[in-house]
């Protein structure tokens, strides 16, 4: 493989956990539960990592997600798309490489996307 193509590519999976990284402060700091973010570059080509957190209440999912995508703003960082924000039960953020999924408490038990995703690998900040 050319050398160029190989460091083009780590760079790209630097990049990745630095933003997985940047994610999970966000949310660590906002006080989201149960954060866990898992690489699936292995299992699907949508993305190379998912971040799944959640909060105790609508109100708590929605501030997670406006302080998300504000510090991430901050950064020159923005999300491509984002889902769910008005009903505030399970939020998706779309960051190309990283997708963040949001939940209620209770629609993370009901979803249980842990389970769905099972064969990622555990990428918590390094």
């Amino acid at each position: 493989m050319d050398e160029s193509v190989s460091s083009q590519r780590e760079e790209l999976g630097n990049e990745t956990q630095e933003l997985v990284n940047k994610i999970i402060e966000v949310l660590e700091d906002k006080k989201a539960e149960d954060v866990l973010a898992l690489s699936v570059s292995h299992l699907t080509i949508l993305a190379h990592s998912i971040i799944i957190a959640s909060g105790r209440s609508s109100l708590q999912v929605r501030a997670l997600y406006d302080a998300l995508t504000e510090k991430l703003e901050e950064q020159g960082i923005a999300a491509r798309r984002h889902e769910g924000t008005a009903e505030g039960r399970w939020i998706v953020v779309d960051y190309g490489d990283v997708i963040v999924h949001i939940f209620h408490e209770e629609e993370r038990r009901y979803f249980n996307l842990e389970r769905l995703w099972m064969d990622g690998t555990n990428i918590m900040k390094n």
